[in-house]
């Protein structure tokens, strides 16, 4: 089970703060074009986390059981 986590414009988007999803060994970048398509996310902007921890390169990682997925809206410094 891996479950996917949906916080600011991306919860609003979505309307849902989160769902699972029953697989696991699924290439992280397929879940992201299953989510994309499904929410039309192309126009949000935002940052993946998995079991929190920011990822900034997404293209190779394979999701396991139990990975919690984050998708995060941009945060603002101050």
């Amino acid at each position: 089970m891996i479950a996917v986590k949906y916080f600011g414009a991306i919860a609003e988007k979505t309307k849902s703060q989160g769902e699972e999803f029953s697989f696991s060994n699924m290439p992280l970048k397929d879940l992201l074009s299953i989510l994309k398509y499904k929410y039309e996310l192309d126009l949000l902007s935002f940052s993946i986390a998995i079991n929190q921890k920011i990822m900034q390169d997404t293209s190779s990682y394979i999701l396991k059981s139990n990975d919690i997925v984050a998708l995060l809206p941009p945060f603002a410094g101050g």
